[in-house]
């Protein structure tokens, strides 16, 4: 399941570059734990402000968070975490 999140992660993170967006480099190896890591503090991830105004939050770590396929990797807090965020920023499902 690792695997398959950071390959979605991966992924959406080239969508977000096709459009513009330009983020710090993330190593395939520490993903999940990066993830961990940007859940657990007060920022959103890379990108997210740019994603919200671009109406593309689909592309955020916070919106795989919360996928369905991935919730098994992530605490209720870090998905409680994510979720605020992207209902803050007007994200619909």
């Amino acid at each position: 399941m690792e695997e398959k999140f950071v390959a979605a992660w991966m992924a959406a993170r080239k969508n977000a570059m096709n459009i513009g967006v330009r983020f710090r480099p993330l190593a395939e190896d520490t993903a999940l734990q990066t993830a961990h890591r940007c859940l657990s503090g007060h920022r959103e991830s890379d990108g997210f402000g740019i994603l919200a105004d671009k109406r593309h939050l689909e592309w955020t770590l916070e919106a795989l968070v919360i996928d369905k396929r991935f919730t098994a990797l992530f605490t209720d807090e870090e998905a409680n975490t994510a979720l605020q965020r992207l209902l803050a920023a007007g994200y619909r499902f």
